[in-house]
């Protein structure tokens, strides 16, 4: 599996992780921080992680292209 596949799988897994603290956790308060603010911080990051996968993958694909021809 190639890093930008990894990065697509991990960005995807942690967005929906995130995604569910924010949906299903409102109203839960720990003495720091809120799971809600964690669920948002853990999207952002998610999201972050799927668009270095995808400009990797780009990347890599114009490589291919640009040796081809």
């Amino acid at each position: 599996m190639s890093q930008a596949s990894k990065n697509l799988v991990e960005g995807v897994i942690t967005f929906v992780i995130g995604l569910a603290l924010r949906l299903f956790t409102d109203g839960v308060e720990l003495p720091v921080f809120t799971l809600t603010n964690v669920g948002v911080t853990l999207m952002c990051i998610g999201g972050v992680l799927v668009v270095m996968g995808l400009f990797k993958t780009a990347r890599k694909s114009d490589s291919v292209k640009g040796s081809q021809g």
